[in-house]
């Protein structure tokens, strides 16, 4: 996967349990769960193989005070976090905190898209390459997906924002088109309206890699996640599965076999 200017680089986590929310993980997607060793962090590291995937930490507490359920977070790589938070406030998103650095790691800021989807900006620092690994490597995060505000307005902003290339798009009937989108000639995402009976905001939504769907829904069900959508087959013959985690977070899994 290029870690390029507008590349998905790390997800985030922030939950209520980070000891049962790895436990979790680590069984329905096989990832393996390791402490960062960041000194005064508590901070958990998932792993697939040697390749470092996800972080995963603990609400923040004016994130509890506010009700903000447990959620995941996805960081987008851009070369200046500071000249994109700039330009992200001039094509109507919101920087809801400033870029700040993480010492050692890099530079991030938490922004939202015009309609409120949650993501971050990131710049690693120049010795914080991680290993490359498959975009669709078992384990790794095979689809990028944005429940939009609005499918035209929302897509402009981020092909301004980030050089995303439209896709293919998929009728989907009632509800609109599915609109896929590329990043350096490849597929890393789709998009579309949010349905007006879904209650959440817009937000980004992630599927991680299992190598058999239905071996991964029994182990979530089993840990007290809930299907709330699937499993389905989509274009391209992969099946996917929308679910909850135990502590409400919202995830989902993609495998080409069931």
């Amino acid at each position: 996967m290029s870690k390029g200017h507008g590349a998905f680089v790390w997800y985030e986590l922030m939950t209520t349990d980070t000891k049962a929310a790895a436990a979790f993980y680590d069984d329905v997607v096989g990832w393996t769960s390791v402490d960062s060793g960041m000194p005064g962090a508590n901070y958990t590291l998932f792993k697939a193989g040697d390749a470092r995937i996800a972080g995963l930490m603990t609400m923040p507490e004016n994130a509890l005070k506010m009700d903000v359920p447990p959620a995941w977070l996805g960081y987008v790589g851009v070369d200046d976090v500071d000249a994109a938070a700039k330009k992200l406030a001039e094509l109507g998103g919101t920087v809801h905190r400033e870029p700040e650095d993480i010492p050692g790691i890099g530079r991030f800021a938490i922004v939202t898209d015009p309609h409120g989807a949650v993501f971050a900006l990131f710049k690693g620092t120049p010795d914080g390459e991680m290993p490359e690994i498959s975009q669709m490597a078992d384990g790794n995060v095979g689809w990028h997906e944005l429940m939009a505000g609005d499918l035209d307005t929302d897509l402009a902003f981020y092909q301004k924002m980030f050089g995303w290339a439209k896709d293919q798009t998929i009728p989907m009937g009632e509800m609109g088109d599915y609109q896929l989108f590329a990043h350096d000639g490849a597929q890393i995402g789709g998009m579309m309206t949010k349905p007006a009976e879904m209650p959440a905001p817009p937000y980004w939504g992630f599927y991680f890699n299992v190598p058999a769907l239905d071996a991964s829904i029994e182990r979530s069900n089993a840990r007290g996640g809930k299907v709330v959508n699937g499993p389905m087959e989509v274009p391209g013959g992969a099946w996917v599965v929308n679910c909850v985690d135990p502590q409400g977070a919202y995830f989902n899994l993609v495998s080409m076999k069931r």
